[in-house]
Parts: C-alpha cells; structure tokens; sequence
C-alpha cells in the first residue's frame, strides 16, 4: 500500500494575510529537503481571481506550475464559492455532501507532505462544511496560520482560533512584520504565542512588491483607457497616491512613494508633472480630460502608462485601493523574492518535527 501522506493546512484568521506566499515558501524548504509535496484548494472563491474560478484556472494552477508539480501531484478545487454557487447551496434541499468528498479526495494520496490552501478565514466555507475546522476535522489535517500583522488584533485572533482548532494548530507563521516591530514582535509576542503552547515557525518582513499589482489589473479593475504606455502594463504598483495639493506639496509627497499610482484630474498638468518627475510606476487621470501633449510625451519618455478613467476620484481611488494584496500570487516575477528573501525564514526542522516527519533516507546522509 502506499505511505499516507501528511496533510498540512495553510490557513488564516482574516483575508489577504499571504497564504500562497507563505505556502509556497513552506514548500520550497520541504522540497529542497527531499521531500514530495502535492498541492490543492478544496475551496476556491470568485475572490482569487475577481472573476468566478473555473477548472483550468490559472492563478490555481500558478502555484503547482511554480512547484514543478505533475498531474498526480495536483489536486481539483471541490467548490469555488462565488455569488452564484452560494445562492445555489442556500436553496439546494439537500447540500451536497462535501465532507464525504473531502475524505474520498485525498483516499489515495501518496508522497510526503500534501499541501492544502485553506479559505480566507475560519469561518468562509461553513455552510458547506468546507470551513478550515471542517478541513481540518475530515482529513485529520495540521494547520499553520498565517497571521498578518497587527499589533490589537493578532494576538487575539490567535489565540481564539487555538480555542476552535484545538491540537490541530501546530503552529503560526507571522507576515507583515515592520522593521520597527520586528523587536517587539521576536521579544513579547514570540515568547507569549510559544508559552501558549501556539509554535511561531516563521516571521515574515513587510513586502510590498508581494501585495502589489500590474498596471494591467489596474486597466482591468478601472474600465480604463490607456492613453499611453501599453507596452509596460506589466509594471508593478505598489503603493497609491491622491494628487489634489498645490505642486510643490506635490513634489514632497510624490517623493515618499515607490513604484505608485498616482490618481488626480484630467486638467491638472502641474501634478501630472510632477508624478512623473518621481517613482510613479502609472498615472491616473480622472475627468475625461485629454492631458497636454507635454505630460503625454514625457510619459513616454518615463515609459509610465497614462490611463484616462470615466469614474470620480474617489471611486477610482477606493477601486485601486481594493487591489492591494487581493490579487493572487500569480506573478513570476514575485516568485524569486518569495524563494530568496521568505522561504531561508520558515524554520523547516521545527515544521517537520510538528509534522513528524522525517527527511527521505538519502537526504538523511551526510
């Protein structure tokens, strides 16, 4: 028969936290210790992608395309809970039983360590028992948290899902951390979390070219049109900025941002200007005005894309606002920072020992 495989949660107490970053870097460190990993999302959401996930979808298969993965190694999404498919189980008689599916999926795992996407947090799946509790309870799981950082509320969420998840939470990873924090974190929350019985098997810095988007998502996002600059709507945003000071106000406060998007009127040349003088990766223009040809050749000069918008400034300010760390890991580009900079972080002999899990025979010799 073959060996069962380990199955390991990555979950997380609130959306956006950095999940798949925080699987892939887990991932990377298993398989560099000889180890076979397969992954699966038993429960997508129309969320992952902004639009209703179907079978083939790439930013599911990102991931395992990422990790080397074949066919056998990848497992299909049982449920992707959007609108629709919600509006479907709320009416449905008799709900399908996914609890049953769950357990059947994973009958004939083989290899070492089976990694599982859980839901944005505990409570997303419920109503068709597909919530991280649920996950966990069916396949006898491990789970790891991701938490994103925050100095009120992190420590609270934690601790109640310890209440909710029981032994099944071996440990946390903590993502986000600022460089002013990392003190207070690795002195007075570390400590507290590991007395609690609650392992703390990564820290993770603030990166925010991982939460960031293309300008491209950004057209999407907008209904946009491109005045100029197509060819480099592969850029990555970072950061957003509201241009509607007096320019030389403009000039300090454009100057703070990396890699932005500054978003103000059609008709304000001067800022438009002075965006494109600092580290402004696109540039906004609200109103339907056609800007003056000087801020469309110097744009060019940049390679910044120019994007015109039909919508008011706060709206387009909120629209870009929203994308920020919601768009998925589906970006090869955020791939070696993930390997480089994230994965040396996770402490994979202590995951493997909250695992039980033991380095293949030919990885154990000297």
């Amino acid at each position: 028969m073959p060996k069962s495989a380990k199955h390991l949660l990555i979950g997380s107490t609130e959306a956006c936290s950095g999940k798949s970053a925080v699987l892939l870097a887990i991932a990377f460190q298993l398989q560099a210790q000889g180890l076979e990993v397969t992954y699966g999302k038993p429960l997508a959401s129309s969320a992952d992608n902004g639009r209703p996930t179907q079978p083939g979808d790439t930013d599911l298969d990102f991931i395992p395309q990422v990790l080397g993965l074949s066919a056998a190694q990848r497992r299909p999404t049982l449920l992707s809970l959007g609108d629709q498919t919600l509006a479907e189980q709320i009416q449905a008689e008799s709900p399908p039983d996914f609890q049953g599916a769950l357990q059947r999926y994973w009958d004939n795992d083989t290899g070492d360590v089976v990694l599982l996407e859980g839901p944005a947090n505990l409570d997303e799946g419920s109503l068709v028992t597909l919530s991280l509790p649920d996950m966990a309870v069916a396949l006898e799981a491990s789970v790891i948290l991701v938490l994103q950082f925050s100095h009120r509320r992190m420590v609270d969420s934690v601790i109640a899902a310890q209440r909710r998840l029981g032994k099944a939470l071996i440990g946390v990873v903590i993502n986000g951390v600022e460089a002013a924090d990392e003190a207070w974190v690795t002195e007075k929350v570390v400590p507290y979390l590991e007395q609690r019985g609650i392992p703390v098997v990564a820290t993770l810095p603030k990166m925010p070219f991982l939460r960031g988007v293309r300008v491209g998502e950004v057209v999407k996002a907008l209904d946009a049109e491109v005045l100029c600059g197509a060819d480099h709507l592969d850029l990555m945003v970072e950061s957003l900025k509201i241009g509607a000071m007096n320019v030389n106000a403009a000039l300090r406060f454009f100057s703070q941002g990396q890699h932005q998007a500054v978003v103000t009127g059609g008709d304000r040349r001067d800022l438009q200007i002075a965006a494109l003088e600092t580290s402004t990766h696109c540039l906004v223009l609200t109103g339907q005005i056609e800007p003056a040809k000087d801020v469309i050749a110097l744009a060019k000069d940049k390679e910044v894309p120019v994007l015109s918008v039909a919508t008011d400034t706060l709206t387009t300010v909120e629209r870009i606002d929203a994308l920020f760390g919601h768009v998925p890991l589906n970006n090869p580009d955020k791939v070696p920072l993930v390997r480089e900079l994230l994965t040396h972080r996770v402490n994979v002999s202590r995951l493997m020992t909250l695992l039980a899990l033991d380095p293949p025979a030919d990885a154990a010799q000297p």
